[in-house]
């Protein structure tokens, strides 16, 4: 730590010299000997003009002549301009930061404080001061030194404490990065090893290098001696010293080497410990000592009120402070440094296939993760923006958008499919083998962003979602199950609204306007007042009054009243199970609720708004915004209550605070995976969240792409990903991968029906390009779907090992002649990443290419407008047919002024049309519309096609008879 300063003599006093027959005494700067504001902490030792005695001259922090002032006061000068010219270039781009230091201390010592203010002042930095009590333990040490840590304010901790509260654990407490003081073990090791870049020296020793540095004469080949010092400091010191080419020894005060250890050295370093002396013949012509006292912790508690005097003009003292607030703006700027940006330091996972392809659980088991940690810092996260759980995933903080505003987005790729059989044709494998293919073989920076499972079928017929083969993410069994929780949360909040439904209808129907005024806004310790949810209600009802007591019995009984018609409550109770039982339920029958029955269901989790909620949010504030406008039926007079009108808005945020935030996981090959909602996509919008998209666009960088799924086929997953979630998230895709099997055109082109669990007929298994051929014209619709919207297309052929190369490239052949931009066949399954570089590398060279997106209507039409719109030009159809419950529905929305909402149509995944059966390209049909209901909140309305059940039943044998726990070794069996 070599400071590039300009040095020059100090202006020496000869009235400050203490001459003694019995010796040269260290003089302290609080001294009787020194003259007021005056205090010597650097002494330099000289040849007398008129004898050859030796006398010892000292520098004082008196008031200098121009030019001439003393050598510290330049020191402490130069430092000061180039650390306030240093945070002025940082201010210009971060004009509201103000770095501060944060000083811990035992006992009031307000005069350094005022030093360190002084010094703060100077540059533009705050100071805060945190004062334990004198007698205060190790462990309050440490509680303060880890807050502090954590407090993004802060940006240097000083420990201004005796060294005897200066133990290794308290040191190492200090975050590296704001150890200004560079007394921890990491920054005290890099001085050792020559290497501050990342760190900080005391700034102590660093006082003592500019000193030293100032003088006239070289270092190299010097000889100094510290005496009395010890610790951190003594170890920072002497290889400062040794770096700048002297020769260092060490010292104590009792030791009998002391006198030979002075007489030899050029430079005294010396802590006092008490009332040390000397002889002055010790001090050989030439020498200079420097005394640190001045700027470290007395030890004694009785001598601390004592350093105000000392301080006021210690050398060393304002110095090192000086350096300590330099090192605090570069603490800032390195703060600054490691928010912005940072390139990725990805570092794949070996991946070694076998033949024949084990089980999904077993790849997914013989693969080692990264420590989620390790893989977070690869790809530019901050620590605080990482919240783990366990080993394998973790929660990234949507602060992370705030840091990365300015960073331009990656390219933006969706995975789509053709109309898909039950067994699902492997979008999520292509999705993974994608990126694994991008990032482990192409070093492309890339992103997976996948909705989390439902635990409905995962123990019903299709399995876990994780991928399959070598293109999964991993550990699957914690991606199949509980993850992070979210569904639970979804699960909890959307109860509590169900709970508070059923609640509100009881006790409005069983009191008085009175008694429900005194329990919903009752009096606690003599005073009343309205909580701020029920503020906003007064308002909504144009109730501008905020003391309860001055209500009308008009007012009172239209807050107290929401009124809600049973027949007309439109929210129903979830849970993340296939139960069939639970389609239809009478609930309230038990005596206490007095009669007030009623009919209702339970729908599948992932169908709650709140998840669609979840999935569209861009932040805290929004989604509560959006929870608060979800509409849960209507009173008797049509008016629509939502869960504001409920006053349950705030505690449904509450729940959902930690499920806003997407998981991070990682797949086979250790590339990053978002796993975030997961709303169905024939009952929902059936996409990821539109928050993972967007952390992941900004954490790739501009020339990453990040890779999402739209459940299903193109015409239910991909026409809701570009008409409801581009709309609401303002992304706008580069590229369209279409997903497309040989057994499911294969259906498409007359074969038999598939089910789950029963073997593939002989047709799906033989080379049959008839069939094939006949079934593309599915996989032609889907093309032009995706070009209604202006965006290029690359068809990937998800290879099974029954598929005969004729067939692969009849496909191939087929997709390009129908408008797609490439077509490559996939192995991922088989061979992981390096199965699916074609696929990649066409991805990569069409998403370079300009499209021209466009939604597919305007808002501003009519909802049956709008409904037409995506049954003839996506569907097919030739037109649509309301019920008349499904025209009363638009009557009253358009009432409401719902109108100008985007469209999700709930219609099954199985075919283009409204019927399962119809396989291929339907025509000829007209599209029924039986009901509509609104999601308020998620921000759309959706039309129920045909016959849409919410809630899945289980089959005969669901693949829960598979799943098993090894009560040894805890692992999980029979997962798929």
């Amino acid at each position: 730590m070599r400071l590039s300063v300009a040095f020059r003599y100090a202006h020496r006093s000869q009235s400050s010299i203490r001459r003694s027959r019995a010796g040269v005494k260290v003089l302290n700067p609080a001294s009787r000997f020194i003259p007021d504001n005056s205090a010597v902490s650097c002494l330099w030792v000289r040849e007398s003009s008129t004898g050859g005695t030796t006398e010892t001259v000292a520098s004082f922090k008196s008031h200098p002549r121009k030019n001439d002032g003393p050598l510290y006061e330049s020191a402490v000068g130069d430092i000061v301009q180039r650390s306030t010219e240093e945070l002025q270039v940082i201010k210009e781009t971060n004009p509201g930061l103000k770095p501060t230091l944060a000083i811990i201390q035992a006992g009031e010592d307000d005069a350094l404080l005022e030093v360190n203010k002084k010094m703060a002042g100077k540059i533009g930095l705050n100071v805060m001061q945190i004062c334990l009590p004198r007698q205060c333990i190790e462990e309050e040490v440490i509680e303060e030194i880890l807050r502090l840590n954590e407090d993004p304010r802060v940006h240097g901790i000083f420990l201004h404490l005796p060294q005897s509260f200066l133990s290794k654990s308290v040191r190492n407490a200090i975050k590296p990065q704001k150890d200004v003081d560079g007394v921890s073990d990491l920054n005290v090791g890099r001085v050792v090893l020559g290497d501050q870049r990342g760190g900080f020296a005391s700034p102590v020793a660093g006082a003592v290098l500019e000193l030293l540095a100032r003088h006239d004469a070289p270092l190299a080949g010097r000889m100094a001696v510290l005496v009395g010092v010890e610790g951190p400091l003594k170890a920072t010191l002497q290889f400062l010293l040794q770096n700048n080419g002297m020769m260092v020894q060490t010292c104590q005060w009792s030791s009998k080497h002391l006198q030979k250890r002075i007489m030899d050295s050029d430079v005294v370093v010396l802590v006092e410990t008490g009332h040390k002396s000397f002889p002055p013949t010790w001090l050989r012509p030439g020498v200079a000592v420097i005394n640190l006292s001045s700027a470290l912790m007395e030890e004694h508690p009785d001598s601390w009120e004592h350093r105000a005097e000392a301080e006021s003009g210690a050398r060393v003292g304002p110095l090192s402070a000086a350096l300590r607030m330099q090192h605090v703006v570069r603490s800032s700027r390195r703060r600054i440094q490691a928010h912005q940006y940072q390139p990725w330091r990805l570092h794949p996972l070996k991946l070694q296939p076998l033949s024949p392809v084990p089980s999904d659980i077993e790849i997914s088991r013989a693969q080692t993760p990264k420590p989620i940690s390790r893989l977070a810092q690869e790809i530019g996260l901050l620590p605080e923006e990482l919240e783990a759980y366990g080993n394998t995933k973790a929660k990234v903080h949507l602060s992370l958008l705030n840091r990365l505003q300015h960073q331009p987005n990656g390219k933006y790729v969706l995975v789509a499919g053709i109309t898909p059989t039950p067994l699902g044709e492997g979008k999520s494998t292509v999705t993974i083998g994608l990126v694994q293919a991008l990032s482990a073989h192409l070093k492309l920076n890339s992103f997976a962003c996948l909705r989390q499972p439902s635990q409905g079928p995962t123990f019903g017929v299709k399995g876990g979602a994780a991928g399959g083969g070598y293109a999964q993410v991993i550990p699957m069994e914690e991606f199949n199950l509980h993850l992070t929780g979210d569904i639970h949360a979804i699960t909890a909040a959307n109860n509590l609204v169900a709970a508070a439904i059923d609640a509100r209808i009881l006790h409005e129907a069983t009191q008085s306007d009175k008694a429900l005024y005194s329990r919903l806004v009752p009096s606690i310790n003599g005073v009343r007042r309205f909580s701020p949810i029920q503020m906003a209600r007064l308002q909504r009802l144009g109730i501008n009054k905020s003391d309860p007591s001055d209500l009308t019995p008009e007012e009172v009984k239209a807050f107290v009243r929401l009124d809600l018609d049973p027949e007309k409550v439109t929210w129903q109770r979830v849970v993340d199970t296939n139960d069939r039982f639970l389609r239809k339920i009478t609930v309230g029958q038990a005596n206490t609720e007095k009669g007030h029955s009623r009919q209702t269901q339970f729908d599948i989790a992932v169908a709650s708004e709140i998840m669609a909620i979840l999935a569209l949010t861009d932040g805290l504030a929004d989604m509560r915004a959006r929870l608060g406008r979800m509409v849960v039926g209507s009173s008797r007079n049509g008016q629509p209550i939502t869960a504001d009108d409920l006053g349950v808005t705030g505690a449904l945020a509450v729940l959902m605070k930690d499920a806003i935030k997407p998981t991070l996981m990682q797949t086979l090959e250790g590339t990053p995976v978002f796993v975030h909602a997961g709303p169905f996509a024939n009952i929902a919008h059936g996409n990821s969240s539109v928050l993972a998209d967007k952390l992941a666009l900004k954490l790739v960088g501009e020339e990453g792409y990040v890779v999402t799924e739209a459940g299903f086929g193109a015409d239910i997953g991909m026409e809701k990903f570009f008409n409801i979630k581009c709309r609401t998230s303002g992304l706008r895709p580069d590229v369209v991968v279409l997903v497309a099997t040989v057994r499911a055109l294969k259906m498409h082109g007359g074969g038999p029906n598939v089910t789950a669990g029963v073997p593939l007929p002989k047709e799906y298994i033989n080379e049959n390009l008839q069939l094939v051929a006949d079934g593309c014209s599915n996989l032609k619709k889907q093309i032009q779907i995706a070009h209604l919207f202006g965006v290029p297309v690359v068809v990937a052929l998800n290879v099974f090992k029954t598929d005969t190369q004729a067939e692969i490239d009849l496909v191939c052949r087929i997709a390009e002649a129908s408008g797609a931009s490439a077509a490559v066949q996939c192995h991922h399954w088989s061979r992981g990443g390096r199965g699916s570089v074609e696929l990649a590398q066409a991805v990569k060279e069409v998403a370079s290419q300009k499209n021209s997106f466009q939604f597919l209507y305007n808002l501003q039409d009519s909802i049956v407008e709008k409904i037409r719109t995506i049954a003839q030009k996506v569907y097919g159809a030739d037109d649509i047919e309301l019920s008349p419950e499904a025209q009363a529905k638009i009557d009253y929305y358009n009432q409401q002024g719902f109108g100008a909402l985007p469209i999700c149509m709930a219609k099954t995944h199985l075919s283009l049309s409204h019927m399962p059966e119809k396989k291929g390209v339907p025509t000829n049909f007209i599209l029924p519309v039986r009901d509509i209901r609104a999601s308020i909140g998620a921000g759309f309305i959706y039309p129920l096609v045909g016959t849409m059940s919410t809630m899945p039943g289980l089959p005969t044998r669901p693949c829960f008879y598979d799943i098993d726990l090894d009560p040894v070794t805890e692992e999980i069996k029979g997962l798929f």
